[in-house]
């Protein structure tokens, strides 16, 4: 913790937009500096995290059940890799509905998660009425930035 509280601001807060894209978040979380132990920070990236940012987020999220995502998004959607084939076309059909309802991607906290799972919480969440379902996709991305800022700061 001691090495993040101790960068300089650009490289503090390019490590940060690795976790998430959003600039504005990113330069008030670096902003807090020092946390001193992690979770100090995860509660202040939480905190930080404004309706705001959600779509400079979302524009580097791919699709869930997307085939080439790479990197973190890769990782945290391994449960879809071996799904059968009607079910990821399934969650291609939800991802184009709900794109259609919303104007954005799906968000969803994937890590551990199977594609049925994701796909049942991605029906539900069609449901929503569009500013209930900007609140759950905010608290989505709050439980992605908790997983990756873990990863990285471990």
């Amino acid at each position: 913790m001691t090495a993040f509280d101790t960068l300089p601001d650009d490289e503090a807060q390019a490590l940060l937009l690795r976790v998430c894209a959003a600039p504005r978040w990113a330069r008030e979380v670096v902003a807090g500096r020092p946390y001193g132990t992690v979770e100090a920070l995860q509660a202040a990236a939480s905190a930080a995290l404004d309706p705001t940012d959600l779509d400079a987020a979302l524009a580097a999220h791919p699709r869930i059940g997307d085939p080439t995502a790479r990197g973190q998004a890769a990782h945290e959607q391994a449960g879809v890799a071996s799904a059968p084939p009607e079910t990821l076309t399934a969650l291609a059909e939800g991802n184009r509905a709900y794109e259609e309802r919303f104007g954005r991607v799906y968000l969803v906290c994937a890590e551990g998660r199977s594609a049925e799972d994701l796909l049942v919480t991605l029906r539900a969440r069609l449901a929503n009425p569009a500013d209930t379902e900007r609140a759950v996709a905010l608290g989505e991305l709050a439980a992605i930035n908790r997983l990756r800022l873990d990863r990285v700061l471990r």
